[in-house]
């Protein structure tokens, strides 16, 4: 099965799996406790990149993360990024900011209870990086994903659910 249908399949999936946003460990880069209550739920819809800085696609992905955030925050959707790199490796966290100059904001974690979190959030383990959730501008989470995703599949994901499409 090719990577948009399995992609498309996996989020029909996931409809329904909303629990809590907050778990232990989720902090902003300054260490001050955090969940994604803040940022799902606020009128546009919430893409959050799940990374961590040493993930070749993570890196050569990033840009068109950028790109996504610019081109929809004023209006429909954002972004927000997860580091799996924890406040141990906090500096190499910073440096991908920096070095990808992400516009959007990033809570970090570490990678274990990042797991556990992407696991209370989907009933699904996390097999790698980079992994996305997507929330309605409700703060529904109604899409997961592990591994790579073309900016423009969550584009025309979001735009058909916007439209009323199942």
């Amino acid at each position: 099965m090719n990577t948009p249908i399995r992609f498309l399949l996996t989020l029909l999936l996931a409809f329904g799996l909303a629990l809590p946003a907050a778990a232990a460990g989720l902090t902003t880069f300054k260490g001050e406790p955090s969940g994604l209550d803040g940022f799902t739920g606020q009128g546009q819809w919430t893409v959050v990149k799940i990374w961590v800085s040493d993930c070749g696609v993570c890196n050569a992905e990033a840009h068109a993360y950028v790109a996504f955030h610019d081109k929809h925050k004023a209006a429909d959707a954002q972004m927000l990024g997860i580091s799996l790199d924890g406040l141990d490796n906090l500096f190499d966290a910073e440096a991908f900011v920096e070095r990808h100059d992400l516009n959007y904001p990033n809570l970090i974690i570490d990678r274990e209870a990042g797991s556990r979190l992407f696991y209370e959030l989907t009933g699904t383990p996390l097999a790698g990086t980079p992994a996305f959730l997507i929330y309605t501008p409700d703060g529904e989470l109604v899409a997961q994903q592990v591994g790579a995703v073309p900016v423009d599949l969550i584009e025309t994901f979001i735009a058909g659910k916007a439209a009323g499409g199942g």
